[in-house]
């Protein structure tokens, strides 16, 4: 072949490959311009739903199904603060349920050490719910929660309806906290990321959190920035980004669900005439409410309760029946870590004798020369360095067999390390500080050596006992009723109606702007009055804190209940930690002598049953 047409050829082809393309790429342009621009309507989305659940096998993401995502993730959500604003909803919603019983459902707070901005412990703020066809509902609980207003039936109902399936990633875990901050039941829940874990042929490449998951499955990218994710979510008015965010999380769960159904591998077909729900639930036998461990084996409930049963756990006796996993043993979360060790000994074992010689008990060395250069003692020994007193002391041993006689090793008692070690308080702080002094004075037996990482786990344990007391004497620990100032929901209610009328008041319709004056009005005048600028300015910068007069702290409060028996009774609260201490650390070095009853018998003997307690 001659060289122009060998030319020829090659340029033919090139346009011809060009064209081709230009061709593609116009009808795929088209098909997607009829999917955004047509009219809003479920009937698409379920045919296509169908289609997904009786897949036999996994699939790429096509463009259809990018499609249909991105659809769902441009409805925009609905607000709810008040009863009204749902039942202006709840029909929709249960039109959308009777098609698809499927909800996805995430929730936010305050992600702030436990404590909110606005000055309490931190509740679940805002609960995110979205049908199949992307309609989606913010629920401001607080809302609710500061208005005194009940919650709407409707949201009861539906939450803990066992036939209909709430979808995400912690939505199990969600529950907890609802039910902990609300009282509300949600059942029927299934993680997403056992349903990931199912199909063995899912690439996931970056995790197993909603943001991967989406990444991996269905090529959407959602946005998880810092700002967002620990954003105030108890602000008087969510930013138009808090609200995108919130509703994407709920809708992309939905659409999560659907997808990994249409991947299953092994997909169980309902039968002829079978509801919808029950077509759905045989895909998720065996994942309906299981919290999520980490690693999904196939088994269902049954492996989870096998590979719970091989953990690492130590059960005490003060906890009920409750097990809580050796904290030390967690490789990925290193304990101990930031914590300040002790530079010098804790134990320098110098002796201070009686007059006549009689050992009284150990100390530290800079005590033993105080004695010393105060000229009221005389050196024995150096070494052992024993100083003895020349004068009578106040008090005596009982036997030569007592704990402070003992000579102490600096070493961890519960490991043995003799490096980084930090002094424990066996029975806390916050509880011993409210003894009578006869039980506090002098008293260092409840005083142990632990290396950081012993130190940081028996926290950990301590922590558990702390919240069984809580909950068995009604001395909650940073909730509403354990903090020195609390949320006064008139106040805020006043100032959120102020600020209301100071931003928006051009676009908000009359009868809303004569509810909000309403409120202003009675808090300050009692209706009398006409609300000035002035006024609002002062309403806006209420302060809604106020001192919680009925604040009693949470280790006051446990010792007052101990109290109430008496001496026996205190004597029972420093046993119950002592006790506490031994069962789940199981110390392997304690200085001898140690004891639960530690002086129990002396306390009787020298005060009698009847001692008066004093707390402080």
């Amino acid at each position: 072949m001659s060289k122009p047409s060998t030319f020829t050829a090659a340029l033919a082809t090139m346009l011809g490959a060009t064209l081709g393309g230009l061709f593609l790429w116009r009808s795929i342009r088209t098909q997607k311009r009829k999917a955004l621009n047509g009219p809003a309507s479920a009937e698409p989305v379920q045919a296509q739903l169908e289609a997904d659940v009786t897949l036999s096998s996994p699939a790429p993401v096509q463009t259809q199904t990018l499609l249909r995502v991105h659809s769902l993730l441009e409805v925009p959500p609905v607000i709810v603060s008040t009863p009204e604003d749902w039942e202006m909803l709840w029909p929709g919603f249960q039109k959308d349920l009777s098609i698809y019983p499927v909800l996805g459902l995430d929730c936010e707070w305050v992600k702030s050490m436990r404590v909110s901005v606005k000055g309490k412990a931190s509740a679940v703020s805002l609960l995110q719910l979205a049908t199949f066809s992307g309609r989606c509902v913010l629920v401001r609980l607080l809302k609710f929660q500061d208005a005194q207003l009940p919650l709407p039936e409707g949201l009861v109902g539906v939450l803990s309806d066992p036939r209909v399936l709430k979808v995400g990633v912690g939505c199990y875990e969600d529950g907890k906290r609802l039910a902990q901050d609300h009282g509300l039941t949600l059942s029927c829940t299934v993680d997403l990321r056992y349903l990931a874990f199912r199909q063995r042929q899912a690439v996931l490449n970056n995790g197993l959190s909603l943001k991967s998951l989406a990444a991996d499955l269905l090529n959407v990218t959602l946005d998880k920035s810092l700002e967002l994710r620990c954003g105030d979510w108890e602000a008087d008015v969510l930013s138009h980004e808090q609200m995108v965010y919130a509703a994407h999380d709920a809708q992309i769960s939905v659409a999560l669900f659907f997808h990994l159904l249409g991947k299953s591998t092994e997909p169980r077909l309902p039968a002829e005439g079978d509801s919808m729900f029950v077509q759905l639930a045989s895909c998720c036998q065996g994942l309906v409410d299981v919290p999520f461990r980490g690693r999904y084996n196939g088994e269902g409930e049954e492996g989870e309760r096998r590979r719970r049963s091989r953990k690492s756990t130590v059960e005490s006796p003060e906890s009920g029946d409750q097990q809580v996993p050796d904290p030390r043993r967690n490789k990925r979360k290193p304990l101990g870590v930031g914590y300040s060790a002790r530079k010098s000994p804790l134990y320098d074992n110098c002796f201070l004798h009686a007059p006549d010689g009689q050992p009284l008990c150990t100390c530290d060395k800079k005590k033993a020369k105080w004695y010393l250069e105060k000229g009221i003692g005389e050196l024995v020994s150096e070494h052992p360095f024993v100083v003895r007193l020349l004068f009578e002391p106040s008090g005596r041993p009982d036997s030569q067999k007592d704990y402070y006689l003992t000579a102490k090793e600096n070493v961890c008692v519960v490991c043995g390390k003799t490096d980084s070690y930090i002094r424990k308080n066996i029975v806390p702080h916050e509880y011993r500080r409210h003894f009578p002094p006869e039980m506090k004075d002098h008293n260092s037996h409840d005083i142990l050596l632990l290396c950081t990482s012993c130190h940081a786990a028996s926290n950990v344990y301590d922590g558990v006992l702390k919240q069984r007391l809580a909950e068995a004497h009604s001395a909650p620990q940073g909730c509403e009723e354990g903090i020195r100032l609390l949320e006064d929901a008139d106040r805020r209610r006043v100032r959120s109606a102020a600020r209301a009328l100071l931003s928006a008041s051009d676009g908000m319709p009359q009868t809303r702007k004569e509810e909000l004056l309403t409120v202003i009005q009675s808090f300050f005048c009692n209706g009398q009055q006409e609300v000035t600028k002035d006024m609002l300015q002062k309403a806006a910068a209420l302060e809604t804190r106020i001192f919680n007069e009925s604040y009693v702290p949470h280790g006051l409060k446990v010792v007052q209940v101990y109290a109430e028996r008496g001496l026996r009774g205190l004597m029972d609260l420093e046993r119950c930690w002592r006790q506490h201490f031994l069962t789940s650390m199981q110390p392997r070095h304690l200085p001898p002598l140690w004891s639960v009853n530690h002086n129990h018998d002396k306390y009787l003997r020298k005060y009698g049953e009847d001692l008066q307690i004093q707390l402080n």
